[in-house]
């Protein structure tokens, strides 16, 4: 159970950071993203205003024409990253013919390269957009349509370079803290372990020095019964004593399922359920119940046969018990996915599904309609769940109309 609990707080620390670190990685590189895009997108319309076709010797306008443009900024072109940048252009006539290429690095695009990527941009409907490494613009000039092209292999890398050791030490971290968290749950779980664990010392202790004394007042109330025969009081005595007889062997069977490791060995389950089917037939007749049994030959699994058949006696027990009469249990065994699945189901009141949990701990007791009516505490459930657990398996309980379904699943022997 505890153990449940440390995987769940180490979970949800993990997926808290887990998303913490994801949200603020996509925060961070989706708005420097936008933010470059932009910035590189201000600098190829800047780069494409400036280009003046009519002047052979000079790339761009002189600076009062370029300050006269209000749609930049008028010393845009004078910051670093704009100098830095490496800029193409591809003039293009109105008919496709190429009418001049500004390319200062041939050796990474050539010009036959960049002047069919212009003609294509050109044939397309994108103003703006990317080509491989190539952030173009398009735009025309009042007599040619000119595609300026802005390099960012670098910044294509760098970006690369910083999503990639970001990764690697948020992995690290990751792992830093899955191991904190470990620690700290140990820490958070380890007060209610403790807690846990006097609880349970505390019935085994009450119930072994309450056996004392029940036993000494069944043995003087059936010496005093002898002496004085039949009486109203004397009777009573002996009922209520039967009951806290009862109660506290109950308390002690709990307190050694859950602090006495059962001795393994390989069982034949699929014997033992037909084995403990046989004692509850009459009782079911009794009380007009009718078993029905499917049982899957030949399942073993690893376990103990004492505990085990206490399992299947306390879900049959149970749901003969809260049958509505005439009504029928029905008992199924089968191999699934690895495990041996003990089904038990049986026509009654529906278990709310808040109450699904609860039922499976120790004195709890359902709503005074399906409360026992003697010899009964509320312990058998807990029993069976502390029998389940011992052998790293899980029981539930599931409800369908007025079927009452509980279902125990047990790993089966690997070498059956």
């Amino acid at each position: 159970m505890f153990r449940k609990s440390r995987k769940r707080i180490v979970a949800s620390i993990m997926m808290i950071l887990a998303i913490v670190f994801v949200s603020s990685l996509s925060v961070i590189f989706i708005s420097s993203y936008i933010e470059m895009s932009r910035q590189n997108q201000r600098m190829l319309k800047e780069h494409a205003n400036m280009y003046d076709f009519s002047s052979q010797k000079r790339p761009y306008l002189k600076e009062e024409n370029r300050m006269s443009d209000n749609r930049f900024e008028p010393k845009f072109a004078d910051t670093p990253e704009f100098k830095l940048s490496t800029f193409y252009s591809v003039a293009i006539s109105y008919e496709g013919e190429v009418l001049e290429i500004r390319n200062n690095s041939p050796t990474v695009h050539t010009n036959e390269d960049l002047s069919t990527l212009a003609k294509s941009i050109i044939e397309g409907n994108k103003t703006k957009g990317r080509k491989n490494n190539l952030l173009y613009y398009k735009v025309d000039k009042n007599g040619y349509n000119l595609v300026t092209f802005m390099d960012n292999t670098v910044v294509n890398k760098n970006a690369l370079t910083l999503f990639r050791y970001t990764l690697i030490f948020g992995s690290v971290s990751m792992v830093l803290f899955f191991f904190l968290s470990v620690y700290l749950a140990k820490r958070i779980v380890r007060p209610l372990e403790e807690s846990y664990q006097k609880q349970k010392q505390f019935i085994s202790d009450a119930g072994h020095e309450l056996k004392t004394p029940v036993s000494v007042v069944n043995a003087n109330a059936e010496l005093l019964s002898r002496e004085i025969g039949d009486n109203q009081w004397l009777s009573n005595i002996q009922y209520e004593n039967e009951r806290m007889g009862i109660l506290v062997g109950q308390l002690l069977e709990l307190a050694r399922v859950e602090t006495v490791v059962p001795q393994m060995q390989t069982v034949e389950l699929s014997h033992l359920v037909d084995g403990e089917i046989l004692p509850f037939e009459s009782v079911a007749f009794e009380e007009g119940v009718g078993l029905n049994c499917y049982i899957e030959k030949n399942i073993e699994v690893i376990g103990n046969a004492s505990q085990l058949k206490q399992l299947v006696a306390i879900l049959l027990d149970n749901a003969i018990r809260h049958c509505t009469k005439p009504g029928d249990v029905s008992i199924r065994l089968r191999k699934e996915h690895g495990y041996a699945s003990f089904i038990v189901s049986n026509n009654g009141e529906p278990i709310p599904k808040e109450q699904y949990e609860k039922i499976f701990e120790r004195f709890y007791r359902m709503d005074t309609a399906r409360n026992d009516e003697g010899n009964h505490y509320g312990l058998g459930l807990a029993i069976a769940k502390s029998i389940v657990d011992a052998h790293r398996g899980t029981i539930k309980v599931q409800c369908s109309r007025d079927v009452v379904e509980f279902i125990a699943q047990i790993p089966v022997n690997r070498n059956n």
